[in-house]
């Protein structure tokens, strides 16, 4: 292993690999490096695709860049403990995923017309996903739905799926009245568990109500998260400057204050 290329600057995709190697080092590597398995690592692979989603959202473009460097570092990671294990090397990853692409996009690296909606486009690649998946003969319309995504993810992928084979509600109405059935259920849960599984019941029609809207429920969470935080902000600002902190205050003076928020944001 090259000292030489570990220590270029610019030594690009290369010297990120050699690194990579030399962190697990049998003999020589990092200890904890050498502790970890695709399993633990996973946690952390997912933290950093919601790192570089969050640096996106607040256009924090300097960040951005050390962001997906973080990302993609997930992914030698775990193709450093493939290729130990002679599952699959980098390159491997790299070469499936420019093929996956090539085979996917006809209208612009094979013959097919690039004069499509898009649409059309999406239409297209979803028929082209359909066909990979039949040649894998997965037995069932939601076997290789991942597992590990975020459960409200993972709740629109399983109704997109279902959806397909003409599982689904025609209409929003008819999920809008089933989310009312669901909340009712909910409130008359008669113990823990069985409150825990109408709850569940209920961010899953949710998350079907999303998809019928064509909006992405985890953008909008995401969205209400931010909102809430800015005029809790704001409320212990407005706290701060009377010398106070929330503690300090009620219920009815905090939500004056968040009204206060609200409407300041409309004016805007």
């Amino acid at each position: 292993m090259s000292d030489e290329l570990i220590h270029n600057p610019k030594g690009g995709m290369p010297r990120l690999l050699a690194i990579m190697r030399a962190l697990r080092d049998p003999k020589t590597g990092c200890p904890w490096d050498l502790e970890q398995d695709f399993a633990s690592i996973a946690p952390y692979t997912i933290e950093e695709a919601y790192e570089v989603a969050d640096a996106i959202e607040r256009e924090a473009w300097d960040e951005l860049k050390g962001e997906l460097g973080d990302l993609l570092f997930q992914s030698v990671f775990h193709a450093q403990m493939a290729e130990e294990k002679g599952l699959f090397s980098f390159d491997d990853v790299a070469d499936g995923m420019s093929d996956k692409m090539v085979a996917r996009h006809p209208h612009v690296f094979g013959d097919e017309s690039r004069n499509k909606s898009a649409e059309q486009q999406t239409a297209d690649w979803e028929a082209i996903k359909a066909r990979e998946r039949a040649a894998k003969a997965r037995a069932g319309v939601l076997d290789d739905v991942a597992m590990g995504l975020p459960a409200l993810m993972r709740a629109v992928k399983l109704q997109k799926r279902a959806a397909r084979v003409g599982f689904d509600w025609p209409s929003t109405d008819q999920v809008i009245d089933k989310i009312v059935e669901e909340a009712q259920e909910l409130r008359e849960a008669t113990d823990a568990a069985h409150a825990f599984e109408e709850f569940g019941d209920l961010l899953f029609v949710m998350a079907n109500l999303a998809r019928h809207m064509d909006i992405d429920p985890e953008e909008a969470l995401r969205a209400a998260n931010a909102k809430f935080t800015r005029r809790f902000k704001y409320i212990e600002a407005e706290l701060e400057a009377q010398g106070r902190r929330p503690e300090n205050s009620d219920l009815q003076e905090m939500d004056a204050l968040w009204d206060q928020a609200k409407a300041r944001e409309k004016a805007r």
